[in-house]
């Protein structure tokens, strides 16, 4: 059974190494200072970069987590408080379907609620689709990190005389914050990547913009319209641009597992 085991864990980490092995032999050549430092060049021309997109993913998945992360977090604190309650039920249920709800669907929602009322694309529809996106991950994830805190611990504050809320919130959420936090990571992670919903709300933009009422460049649109071009060298440039999102996913979940483990380690 060991052995079985063994080889079924290969078996799952086998795509990925393959992924990775050949996302470096792909795009590693394209990847230089001015990669990360000069904005995209004219098309068909050689050169330029893509530090503009790899802002905008930034700032898109910090307007996603502005959104996203306390709805998601409280959201799932009460589910897991008040699990018989008609309201949790309802919750849980529907943050069950918009799991299984494909990623441009919620393009097109907030097309319609930001983008037609705004009547131009932005980095804040964006990230707000992103950001309901991850609502229902961290919900369920805090939901299951939050029942894992043992009982004794609520029913010792609350013996204390500690009223029901300020337990939870200063007792029980501190108690399950790495696991919750290592939850928010995966989500944000999960997100970083999406491609469907910004080509309805954020569009790509091939200039530096900070304004988030404004349409903005991501990783993930970069990569997509240099894929489908016809230069050669547009085509290394969003292998190179594959593998910096890859690297990005791969250092928020290193730091959340740091960060999860040195909690921990401290209490």
């Amino acid at each position: 059974m060991a052995v079985i085991t063994c080889g079924c864990t290969l078996l799952v980490l086998a795509p990925l190494f393959f992924v990775l092995v050949f996302l470096v032999g792909t795009g590693w050549s394209a990847l230089n200072w001015d990669f990360f430092t000069r904005l995209p060049g004219a098309a068909g021309e050689t050169g330029g970069g893509m530090t503009n997109a790899i802002a905008g993913t930034l700032l898109l998945i910090s307007l996603a987590g502005v959104v996203g992360i306390p709805i998601g977090v409280l959201g799932g604190t009460f589910l897991a408080e008040y699990p018989a309650a008609r309201l949790s039920q309802v919750t849980r249920f529907a943050a069950d379907v918009m799991n299984g709800i494909p990623s441009i669907v919620m393009g097109l929602f907030a097309y319609v609620l930001i983008v037609l009322p705004m009547r131009h694309f932005s980095a804040l529809a964006g990230g707000v689709a992103l950001g309901v996106m991850l609502i229902p991950t961290v919900m369920r994830t805090t939901e299951e990190i939050v029942r894992l805190v043992p009982h004794s611990v609520r029913e010792a504050s609350l013996a204390l005389g500690i009223p029901q809320w300020k337990t939870t919130l200063r007792v029980v959420i501190p108690t399950a914050a790495a696991g919750i936090v290592t939850g928010i990571m995966v989500g944000l992670a999960r997100i970083a990547g999406e491609t469907a919903p910004l080509l309805f709300t954020a569009f790509g933009n091939r200039f530096w913009n900070w304004n988030v009422l404004r349409p903005t460049a991501a990783l993930p649109l970069q990569i997509f319209a240099y894929a489908i071009s016809p230069f050669d060298d547009w085509h290394r440039q969003a292998w190179a641009g594959a593998l910096t999102l890859v690297s990005i996913v791969l250092m928020v979940n290193i730091v959340a597992r740091y960060a999860a483990s040195r909690q921990v380690k401290s209490r």
